[in-house]
């Protein structure tokens, strides 16, 4: 018998907010995270705009060593990771660490380390090449040193999946949770590649937009939508099986209960025309949480603002839901937070949380001109509240990968 499987803890690190909390209020309230980029000269730049974390100093959370052994990719990880962990009270539990385990994503880890030393190879040599660039460049080393942190002895894995890694990473440990190979899972994602390597690497392959307005770049299913706009941040969830979290009497934000992961297998970079992957991610969903279409009371879209996605992933949409589809609110976080690549997931499975948490789903912002390709109801500029059961997430990625997860309002024990 499968094991139910809820969600204990949450943590962020965003755009729009340094906290979970602080992430969702600002999101309720539709605050733009986008300006123009600080980290690096933008002079030569096609692209003059991202969504950078604001306010954000490791040395905040971390000593100076610890912080100089940590690419700034594990430097959010951590911190949201910490957040999920206190929020969820296993700082105070006595838990079996054997069966605790770490499922994390990530599109590049630490690009932004591996960019540096290759300057210091270029430039100075192999001896100036630092001995901690492995340890901080492999995307698997959060993973190592979340478990370190919490003594998280059980199931260890990174998963690299591009832009579905957040979801994927929370679907691969519902499920070692709901087959029993884990009674608690620390499950997220998280990205900081707003460098000049990966800002050029996106703008040539066409993909991220050149308006270079914060306010009117990232607007998914807008018919004026070009490209996405690059984020960072990191999003961190503590998932739990029932009868150990209620056990601890813990709080429980929402319960998962459903998880389709599918291949285009089609092209790298193109998504398929015909949608059959993300149809039958979506479908095999709503197969596993045993629930039908009409059941479902908003999406979060993974809507990136680029031209083709918002258009199949609406078309997808109307393929699964048939007529129901135009009764469903949809909105897209990266209106606001811009796309956080591989941790794009992670950050919104937190939106739909505390969306089933509060009922209230938050807008999509900087919508202007429709798309008579895009008709559903997007939930134009302003969130509002609405009685909500069932979230339905999607997460696409390079390379043709489709991951959706189902999520339920916790009620009780039987339901």
């Amino acid at each position: 018998m499968k094991r139910r499987v809820v969600i204990t803890g949450l943590g962020a690190v965003t755009p729009i907010g340094n906290t979970a909390s602080s992430f969702w209020n600002n999101a309720k309230n539709g605050l733009c995270g986008i300006d123009y980029i600080k980290s690096f000269d933008i002079k030569d730049s096609k692209v003059k705009i991202a969504a950078e974390l604001k306010e954000f100093d490791p040395l905040n959370f971390f000593d100076r060593k610890q912080a100089n052994r940590l690419d700034r990719f594990s430097q959010l990880g951590m911190v949201a990771s910490r957040e999920a962990f206190h929020d969820a009270g296993l700082d105070k539990a006595a838990i079996d660490r054997n069966r605790f385990g770490i499922s994390i994503g990530s599109g590049v880890g630490g690009i932004i380390t591996t960019v540096e030393e290759t300057m210091n190879l270029l430039n100075g040599g192999m001896n100036m090449v630092s001995p901690l660039l492995l340890p901080k460049c492999l995307p698997n080393t959060l993973t190592g040193n979340i478990s370190i942190a919490f003594n998280a002895k059980g199931i260890s894995n990174t998963i690299i999946t591009a832009c579905a890694s957040g979801t994927n990473s929370i679907g691969e440990a519902f499920r070692a949770i709901q087959y029993g190979y884990a009674d608690v899972m620390i499950a997220g994602a998280s990205e900081a590649c707003i460098t000049p390597l990966m800002v050029a690497g996106f703008t040539n392959l066409n993909a991220l937009s050149l308006k270079n307005n914060p306010q009117r770049a990232s607007i998914p299913f807008d018919k004026e939508r070009d490209g996405f706009v690059i984020g960072e941040g990191a999003g961190m969830l503590i998932l739990e099986e029932l009868e150990h979290a209620l056990k601890r009497d813990s709080k429980i934000y929402g319960e998962v209960v459903g998880y389709g992961f599918t291949s285009d297998a089609y092209h790298l970079i193109t998504p398929d025309p015909k949608c059959e992957g993300e149809i039958r991610a979506m479908k095999l969903a709503l197969e596993d949480a045993v629930v039908t279409s009409e059941d479902i009371s908003y999406i979060n879209a993974h809507g990136t603002s680029t031209p083709y996605n918002d258009k199949l992933e609406t078309e997808a949409i109307k393929a699964v839901f048939e007529d129901h589809a135009y009764n469903i609110p949809i909105s897209s976080t990266k209106s606001m937070i811009g796309h956080l690549l591989g941790a794009a997931g992670a950050v919104e499975a937190i939106t739909c949380l505390k969306a089933l948490e509060e009922n209230y789903i938050h807008g999509t912002i900087g919508y202007k001109i429709k798309d008579d390709e895009c008709d559903l109801d997007y939930v134009i500029n302003k969130g509002r509240n609405v009685d909500l059961r069932y979230i339905l997430s999607n997460s696409f990625g390079f390379g043709g990968h489709n991951a959706t997860i189902v999520f339920k309002k916790w009620g009780n024990k039987s339901d």
